[in-house]
């Protein structure tokens, strides 16, 4: 109800034509965690700070964190909430399980980075982030894989479809911001007068590249519908995973982890040298194998993962069981 009732105060503060205020909406869009002290502990994860400015002047924090033998080179969008330090096991299992080499960065006014989020200042920020991330591990920005959760998928969808990618990952993204708020009875005038869109069906189509989307079928932030939605509207090849009993925050199951790095050996090569195709690690893997020196580990509370049926993918099935996301549930909360 409170988010409701901010939100609905939108119609109030949104004429003020030529000025950026932070209005209500921008107050639930966006609501990052602020600047910390001292080193983040990272354990298992060797990671460098790296600062990234924007052709707008704004100085962007970020965190790379490279694999020994990368089979991808991966900028990593997170959320609307929070900043680096939640993100942590995320990147870890990244690094450890997937094998890729990530950078992944705060927004403008997010952790230590400086400015104020805006749609078009996020975009900004994403592209700086993919130059960083290009000049630290060698490859062309062509040839990085974008990788977005909720509004961070908004944000890489926007940049796959301007410039290409080696290839697209989505979990828990939406067809539009505005598509969210109609999907809340409160909230359907406000989608009519929201300044943040980050229109994701109206882009994806312009994206000519592989695609691997995941979502909870339980998401009460964001629908299931609408990630079907967007994925309908999405060019082959792709592949569409519903994970089976989780919400809108999912911890990544062993299937899921197994589905995403027969995904990653499917990419295009890379001309890097450093950069090795999964497929070429050993000989190739099947589903279900771990990929050689990268064993997935299994939980019995992890839900289980089935394809999109008429999708690339076969489906993949493990009992569904509760989800173990290590936080608390924010299922109440905005796209994160």
């Amino acid at each position: 109800m409170r988010i409701a009732a901010a939100v609905l105060l939108l119609a109030a503060s949104s004429g003020c034509a030529g000025v950026r205020l932070v209005t209500p909406e921008d107050a639930v869009v966006y609501q990052p965690a602020g600047p910390w002290r001292g080193e983040v502990e990272t354990p298992a994860l060797a990671k460098s700070d790296e600062f990234i400015d924007t052709p707008d002047g704004v100085r962007l924090h970020s965190w790379y964190c490279p694999a020994a033998e990368p089979t991808a080179v991966v900028l990593f969008a997170h959320g609307n909430a929070g900043a680096l330090p939640a993100r942590v096991q995320r990147l870890r299992w990244m690094v450890h399980q997937l094998g890729v080499s990530v950078l992944a960065f705060d927004y403008r006014g997010y952790g230590l980075s400086e400015g104020r989020p805006s749609e078009a200042g996020l975009i900004a920020d994403a592209r700086a982030a993919r130059a960083k991330l290009a000049a630290l591990a060698g490859v062309a920005e062509s040839e990085i894989v974008l990788y977005g959760r909720s509004l961070g998928g908004g944000v890489v969808t926007q940049l796959a479809a301007d410039d290409g990618a080696r290839g697209l990952i989505l979990e828990s993204t939406f067809t539009s911001l505005p598509d969210v708020a109609r999907s809340k009875p409160l909230l359907r005038p406000v989608s009519y007068v929201m300044q943040n869109r980050y229109a994701s069906i109206d882009r994806i189509g312009d994206y000519r590249g592989p695609l691997f989307q995941a979502h909870g079928d339980t998401d009460r932030v964001v629908p299931l519908r609408l990630g079907e939605r967007l994925h309908a509207a999405a060019n082959q090849p792709k592949e569409f995973h519903t994970i089976s009993g989780a919400g809108h925050n999912w911890a990544p199951p062993l299937d899921y982890t197994e589905s995403l790095i027969r995904f990653l050996a499917t990419l295009p090569p890379s001309s890097r040298r450093g950069v090795t195709a999964a497929a070429d690690l050993g000989g190739g893997y099947a589903l279900g194998a771990a990929q050689p020196g990268r064993t997935p580990e299994r939980s019995s509370s992890w839900p289980s993962v089935s394809s999109k049926p008429g999708s690339t993918a076969g489906a993949v099935s493990l009992p569904a069981g509760p989800i173990s996301t290590g936080s608390a549930s924010t299922e109440s909360a905005p796209p994160r």
